[in-house]
């Protein structure tokens, strides 16, 4: 199901988990990935294909939600404000949400606009995990230093670090170790 109004989501009480990035970090590949459906998303080389609140249900049990990304810098003042508030309302209302799931390009330094992303979910308390995506494109040194990198600055603002995966779509890596995780998650389950 796809829309752009929270209050047309599911109405089904299931467990949500909603993946969330900047645009162009890999979000629809790694659905995709996640789901072993190369065409569930819709992928493109054009950022900010995503505009709309997407639920996906997994083994009847469970929501994927595909969010639009944030940040994407050529988009009109009026897009953004409408992706915003999509976003926004989202988070706010959904009270199936058991986490969200913020996807980060690991070939980057840490990103002020994904920290504050990570600052606007930890004050509105929704629990968060970080997703590495692209870690292909790295050495595995460079993917152990540069999640050195985001932990360090996670853990200047908070006690404790969220989850965080290493991922990649290309390579299929992280995908065990994310489904084991909602697993664990839904067991507890309960609105």
């Amino acid at each position: 199901m796809s829309n752009s109004e929270v209050e047309k989501c599911p109405t089904k009480k299931i467990p949500e988990y909603a993946f969330i990035g900047r645009s162009n970090v890999g979000k629809s590949s790694l659905i995709n990935m996640i789901c072993s459906d190369k065409k569930l998303a819709k992928t493109s080389n054009k950022p900010g294909k995503t505009k709309l609140i997407n639920h996906f249900i997994i083994d009847k049990s469970w929501f994927l939600v595909d969010l639009p990304g944030y940040g994407y810098a050529k988009a009109s003042k009026s897009n953004k404000k409408i992706i915003t508030k999509i976003i926004n309302d989202y988070f706010k209302k959904r009270k199936q949400i058991i986490s969200a799931f913020v996807l980060v390009d690991i070939r980057h330094e840490t990103q002020e606009i994904d920290l504050n992303f990570m600052r606007w979910l930890n004050n509105n308390y929704i629990p968060f995990s970080i997703i590495l995506t692209k870690a292909d494109k790295l050495t595995k040194k460079k993917v152990l230093e540069n999640k050195k990198k985001y932990l360090n600055a996670i853990l200047k603002e908070w006690e404790n670090s969220p989850q965080i995966f290493i991922t990649s779509s290309q390579k299929k890596i992280g995908r065990e170790k994310i489904l084991k995780y909602i697993s664990t998650l839904n067991s507890s389950f309960k609105i």
